[in-house]
């Protein structure tokens, strides 16, 4: 029997379910908000929310594996590409373009022309410094590290702030190769 093909994510996102869109976004503003008045300082929230998409992103990508029945990735360009179409759309109902690569190849921008995450937000001047939606720089590098790949993720524009559409920069460390527990001929 051949490979089942691999799903778009418009088919995906078609498929699963969903909670009610503001009630997600409105959930997400109320932890941003409770972070910041928990930690007071800006750049505490920014690692908090990071380490908790992180967290996301580490289990995340299970689900993704088993609902999009993409097969591996040849290289991170593809993965790239693999998560702004089909990871974006699965879980947020948007698609992002990759675009900036690097002349190695191992630096890219994923850009996202819609974010539903902000929804009914506007930065007060308190929180300038606030990247409203690191979680999903945690996401991307949590999910990405649980395939092998070491990377950085950073937010280059930010329409909070005033610019014409979300920038997030994706750069791969280092590949890290696969380790498996135990040797089965021995």
């Amino acid at each position: 029997m051949a490979p089942a093909a691999p799903k778009s994510g418009d088919v995906i996102f078609a498929s699963v379910d969903r909670v009610n869109a503001e009630l997600f976004t409105l959930t997400y503003g109320a932890i941003v908000r409770q972070l910041i008045t928990d930690l007071e300082e800006v750049e505490e929230v920014n690692k908090q929310l990071d380490q908790m998409g992180y967290n996301i992103g580490v289990r995340l990508v299970d689900e993704f594996l088993a609902k999009s029945s993409v097969s591996r990735c040849v290289d991170f360009r593809e993965t790239a590409d693999v998560i702004a179409k089909v990871g974006f759309k699965m879980f947020l109902g948007v698609t992002a373009s990759v675009t900036n690569w690097d002349a190695e190849g191992t630096t890219c921008s994923l850009i996202l022309e819609d974010n539903p995450l902000v929804d009914f937000v506007e930065l007060p001047d308190t929180c300038q410094g606030l990247h409203y939606c690191n979680i999903l720089s945690g996401v991307v590098r949590g999910a990405l590290e649980m395939v092998s790949m070491k990377t950085e993720v950073t937010w280059l524009r930010d329409m909070l702030r005033g610019d014409d559409v979300f920038e997030l920069q994706v750069k791969l460390l280092k590949q890290v190769p696969e380790e498996y527990p135990y040797k089965d001929d021995e």
